[in-house]
Protein backbone atom coordinates (compact mmCIF):
# COMPACT_ATOMS: atom_id res chain seq x y z
CA UNK A 1 0.00 0.00 0.00
CA UNK A 2 1.46 3.54 -0.98
CA UNK A 3 2.17 6.23 1.66
CA UNK A 4 -1.04 8.00 -0.16
CA UNK A 5 -3.11 5.32 0.28
CA UNK A 6 -2.10 4.89 4.13
CA UNK A 7 -3.10 8.59 4.40
CA UNK A 8 -6.42 8.44 3.24
CA UNK A 9 -7.15 5.12 5.59
CA UNK A 10 -6.13 7.68 8.66
CA UNK A 11 -8.66 10.26 7.18
CA UNK A 12 -11.51 7.50 6.47
CA UNK A 13 -10.98 6.62 10.17
CA UNK A 14 -11.27 9.36 11.58
CA UNK A 15 -14.60 10.14 9.36
CA UNK A 16 -15.75 6.52 10.31
CA UNK A 17 -15.66 7.52 13.99
CA UNK A 18 -17.28 10.48 13.95
CA UNK A 19 -20.32 9.59 11.26
CA UNK A 20 -22.93 7.37 10.93
CA UNK A 21 -24.80 6.48 7.63
CA UNK A 22 -28.16 5.92 7.38
CA UNK A 23 -29.10 2.23 9.34
CA UNK A 24 -26.07 2.03 10.95
CA UNK A 25 -26.18 2.93 14.92
CA UNK A 26 -22.77 1.87 15.04
CA UNK A 27 -19.36 1.30 13.47
CA UNK A 28 -18.46 -2.44 13.79
CA UNK A 29 -15.09 -3.92 14.60
CA UNK A 30 -12.87 -4.58 11.86
CA UNK A 31 -12.34 -8.18 10.13
CA UNK A 32 -9.66 -10.85 10.03
CA UNK A 33 -7.36 -11.53 7.85
CA UNK A 34 -9.18 -14.83 8.12
CA UNK A 35 -12.40 -13.38 7.02
CA UNK A 36 -10.99 -11.48 4.26
CA UNK A 37 -9.52 -14.81 3.20
CA UNK A 38 -13.18 -16.57 3.31
CA UNK A 39 -14.03 -13.79 1.96
CA UNK A 40 -12.05 -14.06 -1.05
CA UNK A 41 -11.89 -17.83 -1.66
CA UNK A 42 -16.44 -17.20 -1.74
CA UNK A 43 -15.84 -14.89 -4.02
CA UNK A 44 -12.96 -16.91 -6.51
CA UNK A 45 -10.62 -13.36 -6.62
CA UNK A 46 -8.43 -11.13 -4.20
CA UNK A 47 -10.03 -7.81 -3.16
CA UNK A 48 -7.82 -4.90 -4.37
CA UNK A 49 -5.43 -3.91 -1.25
CA UNK A 50 -6.91 -0.45 0.01
CA UNK A 51 -10.40 -2.46 -0.23
CA UNK A 52 -8.75 -5.35 2.27
CA UNK A 53 -7.29 -2.65 4.37
CA UNK A 54 -11.07 -0.86 4.76
CA UNK A 55 -12.52 -3.89 5.91
CA UNK A 56 -9.18 -5.03 8.20
CA UNK A 57 -8.47 -0.98 9.46
CA UNK A 58 -11.74 0.63 9.72
CA UNK A 59 -14.59 -1.91 10.32
CA UNK A 60 -16.75 -3.93 8.60
CA UNK A 61 -19.15 -2.15 6.85
CA UNK A 62 -21.06 1.17 8.41
CA UNK A 63 -18.80 3.79 7.13
CA UNK A 64 -19.16 5.71 3.64
CA UNK A 65 -21.57 7.57 1.86
CA UNK A 66 -25.58 7.06 2.08
CA UNK A 67 -26.11 3.55 3.77
CA UNK A 68 -22.33 2.70 3.96
CA UNK A 69 -20.05 0.37 2.75
CA UNK A 70 -21.82 -3.49 2.89
CA UNK A 71 -20.13 -5.65 5.53
CA UNK A 72 -17.81 -7.79 4.06
CA UNK A 73 -19.48 -11.29 4.87
CA UNK A 74 -22.14 -10.33 7.85
CA UNK A 75 -25.53 -8.84 7.92
CA UNK A 76 -26.04 -5.20 8.01
CA UNK A 77 -28.77 -3.24 10.18
CA UNK A 78 -31.19 -3.12 7.41
CA UNK A 79 -30.80 -6.66 6.77
CA UNK A 80 -29.40 -6.16 3.38
CA UNK A 81 -27.15 -8.97 2.47
CA UNK A 82 -23.26 -8.41 2.78
CA UNK A 83 -21.27 -7.59 -0.17
CA UNK A 84 -20.23 -11.18 -0.79
CA UNK A 85 -23.27 -12.50 -0.93
CA UNK A 86 -24.81 -9.84 -2.99
CA UNK A 87 -22.03 -10.18 -5.41
CA UNK A 88 -22.83 -14.15 -5.42
CA UNK A 89 -26.19 -13.60 -5.92
CA UNK A 90 -26.26 -10.96 -8.44
CA UNK A 91 -23.94 -13.61 -10.44
CA UNK A 92 -26.28 -16.14 -10.68
CA UNK A 93 -29.65 -13.77 -11.11
CA UNK A 94 -27.28 -12.63 -14.30
CA UNK A 95 -26.58 -16.71 -15.69
CA UNK A 96 -30.78 -16.81 -15.31
CA UNK A 97 -30.93 -13.62 -17.26
CA UNK A 98 -28.27 -13.21 -20.01
CA UNK A 99 -30.35 -9.67 -20.74
CA UNK A 100 -28.96 -8.67 -16.72
CA UNK A 101 -25.74 -9.92 -16.53
CA UNK A 102 -23.17 -9.01 -13.45
CA UNK A 103 -19.29 -9.22 -14.61
CA UNK A 104 -17.28 -11.14 -12.60
CA UNK A 105 -15.21 -9.53 -10.34
CA UNK A 106 -17.09 -6.57 -10.05
CA UNK A 107 -17.53 -6.84 -6.12
CA UNK A 108 -21.04 -4.71 -4.65
CA UNK A 109 -19.28 -2.90 -1.60
CA UNK A 110 -22.28 -0.12 -0.92
CA UNK A 111 -25.92 0.14 -1.65
CA UNK A 112 -27.80 3.68 -2.48
CA UNK A 113 -31.08 2.44 -2.49
CA UNK A 114 -33.42 1.57 -5.65
CA UNK A 115 -31.11 -1.24 -6.11
CA UNK A 116 -28.20 1.08 -6.76
CA UNK A 117 -24.83 -0.01 -6.12
CA UNK A 118 -21.47 1.29 -5.91
CA UNK A 119 -19.17 -1.82 -6.65
CA UNK A 120 -15.39 -2.45 -7.19
CA UNK A 121 -13.91 -3.71 -10.16
CA UNK A 122 -11.76 -6.08 -8.14
CA UNK A 123 -10.06 -6.96 -11.71
CA UNK A 124 -9.02 -3.59 -12.43
CA UNK A 125 -5.46 -2.22 -10.97
CA UNK A 126 -6.68 0.97 -10.08
CA UNK A 127 -9.99 -0.81 -8.22
CA UNK A 128 -12.26 1.37 -10.21
CA UNK A 129 -15.86 2.27 -8.76
CA UNK A 130 -18.63 1.80 -10.85
CA UNK A 131 -22.23 2.80 -9.97
CA UNK A 132 -24.69 0.14 -11.13
CA UNK A 133 -28.01 1.74 -12.05
CA UNK A 134 -30.50 -0.93 -13.14
CA UNK A 135 -33.56 1.35 -13.54
CA UNK A 136 -32.70 2.02 -17.03
CA UNK A 137 -34.20 0.06 -19.47
CA UNK A 138 -31.17 -2.47 -20.43
CA UNK A 139 -28.26 -3.23 -18.58
CA UNK A 140 -25.59 -1.69 -21.20
CA UNK A 141 -27.27 1.59 -19.97
CA UNK A 142 -27.02 0.18 -16.39
CA UNK A 143 -23.42 0.46 -15.57
CA UNK A 144 -21.14 3.74 -14.61
CA UNK A 145 -17.61 4.63 -14.16
CA UNK A 146 -18.37 6.39 -10.74
CA UNK A 147 -14.48 6.93 -9.80
CA UNK A 148 -11.19 6.01 -11.68
CA UNK A 149 -10.27 4.34 -8.68
CA UNK A 150 -11.43 3.03 -4.70
CA UNK A 151 -8.89 5.91 -3.45
CA UNK A 152 -10.46 8.83 -5.73
CA UNK A 153 -14.07 7.70 -4.59
CA UNK A 154 -12.93 7.78 -0.87
CA UNK A 155 -11.63 11.06 -1.60
CA UNK A 156 -14.76 11.84 -3.12
CA UNK A 157 -16.77 11.23 -0.13
CA UNK A 158 -14.43 12.88 2.46
CA UNK A 159 -14.37 16.05 0.13
CA UNK A 160 -17.81 15.81 -0.81
CA UNK A 161 -17.54 15.86 -4.22
CA UNK A 162 -19.54 12.61 -5.23
CA UNK A 163 -22.04 13.18 -7.24
CA UNK A 164 -24.42 11.99 -4.74
CA UNK A 165 -23.73 15.07 -2.99
CA UNK A 166 -26.32 17.42 -5.23
CA UNK A 167 -24.01 19.82 -5.98
CA UNK A 168 -24.27 21.73 -9.31
CA UNK A 169 -21.00 21.47 -10.78
CA UNK A 170 -20.60 17.48 -9.71
CA UNK A 171 -19.51 15.61 -12.52
CA UNK A 172 -21.77 13.17 -13.99
CA UNK A 173 -20.75 9.38 -14.37
CA UNK A 174 -19.71 8.29 -17.25
CA UNK A 175 -20.62 5.03 -19.17
CA UNK A 176 -18.58 2.15 -18.15
CA UNK A 177 -17.73 0.18 -21.60
CA UNK A 178 -16.63 -2.74 -20.85
CA UNK A 179 -19.91 -4.60 -19.60
CA UNK A 180 -20.15 -6.76 -22.54
CA UNK A 181 -16.49 -7.06 -22.47
CA UNK A 182 -16.18 -8.94 -18.88
CA UNK A 183 -20.18 -10.94 -19.46
CA UNK A 184 -19.17 -12.71 -22.96
CA UNK A 185 -18.26 -16.23 -21.95
CA UNK A 186 -15.16 -17.53 -24.02
CA UNK A 187 -15.70 -18.82 -27.24
CA UNK A 188 -15.12 -22.62 -26.71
Amino acid sequence: MTENEQQLLTRVAAEARNTRPLGWTSLPAPVDEATVTRAEAALGFRLPPLLAALYTRIGDGGFGPEYGLLPLLGNPPAGEPAAVTQYLANRASGDKDPDWPWPEGVLPISHWGCAMYACVDCRSPQATVLLYEPNADEADHAWYVDAPSLADWLRSWLDGTGWYADLDDAPEPTPWPDLRIRTTAPAS
